[in-house]
């Protein structure tokens, strides 16, 4: 526990020199998502590298029977998203993609009108 709070320290201040804030308000919120990104990313990481891990193991059972691209994709949704909770995201401006992957398919064209 002493550990955490050490590092959640140490985030801080790293994260107050970083910054160059125009009010001491701005500055204390800069300091407050900062803690809390570290925190969350203590707390989001353990669960996302179990996910990639399971999708590794997963991987490699899918290719003998799907095949490379099957496998490569199983792997790639594993491990692919965010890794790190960031400010941004706690500020709404960013979203958490827990699995990762290729982007969605565009829409079927329309047929062109005669």
């Amino acid at each position: 526990m002493r550990y955490r709070a050490i590092l959640a320290l140490a985030a801080s201040l790293a994260i107050v020199g970083w910054a160059a804030p125009a009010a001491a308000d701005s500055a204390a919120q800069d300091v407050a998502y900062g803690v809390g990104s570290v925190l969350g990313t203590a707390v989001y990481a353990p669960f996302k590298a179990t996910f990639c891990i399971l999708g590794g193991i997963t991987s490699g059972f899918t290719f003998p029977f799907a095949g490379a691209d099957t496998a490569g994709r199983v792997a790639t949704a594993g491990c692919g998203g965010t890794w790190a909770i960031t400010p941004g995201v706690l500020k709404g401006h960013e979203r958490v993609k827990f699995v990762g992957g290729q982007a969605p398919p565009s829409p079927p064209a329309t047929p062109p009108s005669k």
